[in-house]
């Protein structure tokens, strides 16, 4: 993987993740991969971008993706976000609607979500890397054992962070946090997936953006500035 741009404050947690066996097994794959010619989607630069962008000692609201958009100038490391400049995803339109509903806040004419992640919104894929025009290529490699270990340390820390678990996958992915109802510190908050497939059955009127910034506030937190300034 060459060298790994990450946080300190990833990077001593998650060592052992880095020196495991599967994460050998991982590396090597992506160097085959690459060696085959295959268009590997983040840059390697920007696979743990969402890491780099969201210390771990920062992070207040955990929102999870599946794996990176795998279409040329999409993916850049965090899930549901694009550079600026790429046309808005489907799914992000619909969490833009949600947003303007819930907040009053009028849709971004991009879909660059770096304002989140670097006020503490770790926005997180299951898996962090993809082949050109394969949706959920790389999945099974090892991926979604190293972002467990994440979640675990999120879920470990002894302030309350936010989990918006969107669709199935998300929620079964985090589906050992330690939430309110089980004694724990954490909120976690489920809807539908916001893609159009499913957004009409629940994510629409969720409102887990004020949910949020309520229970943030209500713990002495400051809220997320949702609104994203131009790209």
């Amino acid at each position: 993987m060459g060298e790994i741009k990450l946080h300190p404050g990833w990077r001593e947690p998650l060592s052992g993740e880095f020196a495991s066996p599967y994460m050998a097994e991982l590396r090597a794959f992506l160097v085959a991969e690459k060696a085959a010619g295959k268009r590997i989607f983040p840059a390697g630069s920007e696979w743990f971008r969402a890491l780099d962008l969201t210390p771990l000692d920062r992070v207040r609201v955990v929102i999870l993706g599946q794996d990176p958009y795998h279409g040329p100038g999409q993916a850049h490391g965090l899930c549901f976000s694009v550079r600026p400049g790429t046309r808005i995803p489907p799914s992000l339109v619909n969490i833009y609607k949600e947003m303007e509903s819930d907040l009053g806040i009028a849709p971004a004419r991009h879909g660059f979500l770096e304002h989140w992640a670097r006020q503490g919104v770790l926005l997180l894929n299951s898996v962090l890397t993809v082949e050109h025009g394969l949706a959920a290529s790389h999945q099974g490699r090892g991926w979604e054992r190293f972002t467990d270990a994440v979640i675990r340390l999120v879920n470990a820390r002894p302030d309350p962070v936010v989990f918006l678990l969107w669709g199935s996958h998300a929620q079964k992915k985090a589906a050992s946090v330690d939430s309110l109802d089980r004694g724990g510190p954490h909120l976690v908050l489920k809807a539908p997936h916001p893609s159009p497939l499913s957004a009409h059955s629940g994510f629409f009127g969720c409102r887990h953006f004020s949910k949020a910034n309520v229970f943030l506030e209500s713990r002495g937190l400051p809220p997320i500035d949702w609104a994203l300034p131009d790209a």
